[in-house]
């Protein structure tokens, strides 16, 4: 006798995620849960950003804007280098493949 294999509504390509890996991924979308971060990454989206651009690109006190950039940072989804006095920042774009992948993109 055959026996008939569940139907699974997700599609077994679905796999599904390590319990680290999760934490992690609600870590990153919850540091994209706030619409002035959501700015910034689809701003580090056109390439690498002195922190200078950014300061004058938001309506923001600089500490602010750091405070943005460090969850953003502690996240994960964006890096830093220093230039001299500046920062410039950039997308982890291993990061945002993992989200965009997340999300079936």
């Amino acid at each position: 006798m055959k026996t008939k294999l569940p139907v699974l509504c997700c599609g077994p390509a679905t796999q599904l995620l390590a319990p680290r890996d999760a934490d992690r991924l609600a870590a990153r979308f919850k540091a994209l849960a706030d619409p002035t971060r959501v700015a910034m990454v689809n701003r580090l989206a056109q390439g690498e950003c002195c922190v200078c651009d950014l300061n004058a690109a938001f309506d923001l006190s600089q500490p602010t804007i750091s405070h943005h950039l460090k969850v953003l940072r502690d996240a994960g989804l964006v890096e830093s280098t220093r230039r001299g006095t500046w920062a410039y920042y950039r997308l982890e774009q291993d990061a945002v493949r993992q989200l965009r992948q997340t999300l079936g993109g």
